[in-house]
């Protein structure tokens, strides 16, 4: 089954064309729905550009056979960005943008921004009491402007289940691998984040600003630690006990993994067991008791809890989501599995 036909819609400036940092978000954008992965899922998306018209002016330019009233009828619509002139100059989202988004979003679409794109769903009343974010330096413009909008500058990104939101930059690729795990489970995404070399899941509830995005590469790196423990989230792990692996007190690693990641180092366990949960659903017929212990969330009650707040769902029913059907075996060939008796 397709995961469906992702619609993006580009506004080009007609003065200035797409900016390099415009290109930036539609390039990531178009790198994870816009090149097949068949070796992954087969069929991948269907791609879907759709734009007012070439880019006149600019150093890059845009061709689409698609104009924005083909964002209805997709699956999922993202915005990777408005025109500069709209946020640096407080011009109108383009009117054909905001009709042909309401249109979208009432044909079933799922709607998504990504940095400024967050200000044309807005234009168009699809945030109006939602969480939303967008780049911090765009933040309070985006609230001031539309103060119906609940805007948190403080996440990667914002998942309202049919609206998403993301801030900028890096953060618009952890939101579209987290469309990928959504539609198609977290071995796929995970395998893709491989392809493209980042980190297989960031969860939106980290820190969009952070004092230091790396960990400093020194005897004390954080790196080595983090490492250790995604590999043995079986085990009963502690700050207490991570910290004294990292050579640091407990206070001091609390506060240097915070900054590293924007998280602590609870919500970040919790992070990693709940993939490795994920992950374990997906691909073996483990009991969910069993995963539980495996991931190291303890009873499957515990797993439950934390599985259903943090994916939505119950472990059962993404299991049943995202474990492959089973094919039956070619012609002549006797499914595996004990001897027959003949009687």
């Amino acid at each position: 089954m397709s995961p469906g036909t992702v619609a993006i819609a580009v506004v080009p400036d007609p003065r200035l064309g797409i900016s390099p940092w415009e290109m930036y978000e539609l390039s990531i954008a178009l790198a994870v729905f816009g090149t097949p992965h068949g070796d992954l899922a087969d069929p991948w998306y269907d791609l879907r550009l759709c734009t007012t018209g070439g880019s006149p002016a600019g150093p890059f330019s845009l061709r689409t056979d698609h104009g924005l009233d083909a964002l209805a009828g997709a699956g999922t619509v993202i915005v990777p960005s408005v025109p500069d002139r709209v946020v640096d100059e407080g011009e109108d989202v383009p009117a054909d943008l905001v009709e042909a988004l309401r249109a979208a979003a009432a044909s079933g679409a799922r709607m998504v921004s990504l940095c400024t794109g967050a200000f044309a769903l807005a234009a168009a009343g699809l945030l109006d009491g939602r969480r939303a974010t967008a780049h911090w330096q765009h933040t309070a413009e985006l609230a001031a402007r539309y103060p119906a909008v609940i805007v948190d500058d403080s996440v990667l990104y914002t998942d309202e289940g049919t609206v998403l939101t993301s801030a900028g930059a890096t953060a618009a690729l952890d939101l579209c691998l987290h469309l990928v795990r959504r539609d198609l489970g977290a071995r796929i995404a995970g395998q893709l984040a491989r392809r493209l070399v980042v980190h297989a899941h960031r969860a939106g509830g980290q820190a969009q600003f952070i004092e230091a995005p790396l960990p400093p590469a020194d005897t004390d790196s954080l790196g080595p630690v983090l490492q250790w423990a995604s590999e043995h989230l079986a085990e009963p792990l502690t700050v207490e006990g991570l910290a004294r692996r990292a050579r640091m007190s407990p206070r001091s690693f609390h506060r240097r993994l915070l900054e590293a990641t924007g998280t602590t180092p609870l919500k970040w366990l919790l992070q990693q067991r709940v993939a490795r949960a994920q992950l374990l659903l997906e691909s073996t017929d483990l009991p969910v008791e069993r995963i539980g212990e495996a991931s190291g969330l303890g009873t499957a009650a515990n797993l439950r809890r934390h599985f259903s707040r943090s994916v939505g769902v119950s472990p059962t029913d993404y299991r049943r989501a995202y474990r492959p059907p089973e094919r039956p075996p070619p012609p002549g060939v006797r499914p595996s599995g004990p001897p027959s008796t003949g009687r």
